[in-house]
């Protein structure tokens, strides 16, 4: 299977410098302003079991529950019947909350973030090892964590930069930090998708920040509507994942709100003007 962009084979040194200077680029750039990072949300979408439409997180804002996974499969119809067999469910996942923000940008930089990735996937590849049996070429190479946006350029015909990312609990953080990175590189627009699959059993006792699978997407773009900034500070951690906490403040125009991560704490800021 291809990959997403040339930077992920030839020479993958190149990425991480690039990423590297585009972070120092902004974290010099923002010195005197305390590490804050400027942006817009141009448009969102996100999907769980049972949670699609807008109207559905909002309403999930009111009293926010966990939800009971029974395996529901979000819609990936638009796509031809082969390619909807290769995608598991986080891929599912990804592609439904992406395509429509897509729809209008034929070629659109993407960062994909995970903390978990395609755990199940990984589990079946190490389960059949353990029972000697062989290796499954396509079931590997769809298990890597650049295997979606891998996908995605292909189905979409789309070659722009593209980025996967394993990120710790503050994984959107610094996906948006990415993102942001993108678009001070002169990108227009950015799409970045963050998704969560329920962790095999087997997995569950160490994995305890995925309540429900879920994807969010966010279509980004330069602005001053929203404002990140880092800074050292110790907290509580969230009783819901960042992800979900930032679809609960676009639910209810939440002017701020907090999240904290070992020694990192981060504060959006929506800009009301």
């Amino acid at each position: 299977m291809r990959t997403a962009r040339t930077v992920w084979i030839m020479p993958a040194l190149r990425h991480t410098c690039c990423q590297a200077l585009r972070w120092l680029r902004l974290a010099v750039a923002d010195t005197d302003a305390h590490r804050v990072t400027h942006f817009r949300i141009e448009q969102w979408r996100a999907w769980a079991p049972g949670l699609d439409s807008t109207a559905d997180w909002c309403a999930w804002h009111q009293a926010p529950s966990r939800l009971v996974d029974a395996g529901q499969q979000p819609d990936v119809s638009a796509l031809p019947a082969m390619q909807r067999r290769r995608l598991s469910r986080l891929a599912r996942m990804a592609f439904h909350v992406a395509w429509p923000l897509a729809e209008t940008h034929p070629q659109l930089p993407m960062v994909f973030a995970s903390r978990h990735g395609e755990t199940p996937r990984t589990l079946t590849i190490l389960t059949d090892l353990a029972h000697g049996e062989p290796l499954s070429p396509t079931q590997f190479s769809l298990s890597v964590h650049n295997a979606i946006i891998g996908l995605w350029s292909i189905q979409r015909g789309d070659h722009s930069e593209m980025t996967a990312l394993a990120g710790a609990g503050d994984g959107l953080e610094n996906a948006i930090l990415e993102a942001c990175g993108m678009l001070h590189d002169g990108a227009p627009a950015v799409l970045l998708v963050i998704a969560e699959e329920t962790p095999p059993e087997l997995y569950a006792p160490f994995i305890d920040d995925v309540p429900f699978p879920y994807a969010v997407g966010l279509l980004l773009t330069l602005g001053d509507d929203w404002q990140l900034q880092l800074s050292r500070g110790e907290g509580a951690g969230s009783e819901w994942p960042h992800a979900l906490n930032l679809v609960r403040a676009l639910c209810s125009d939440q002017p701020t709100l907090q999240h904290h991560w070992k020694s990192r704490q981060w504060t959006w800021s929506r800009n009301k003007a």
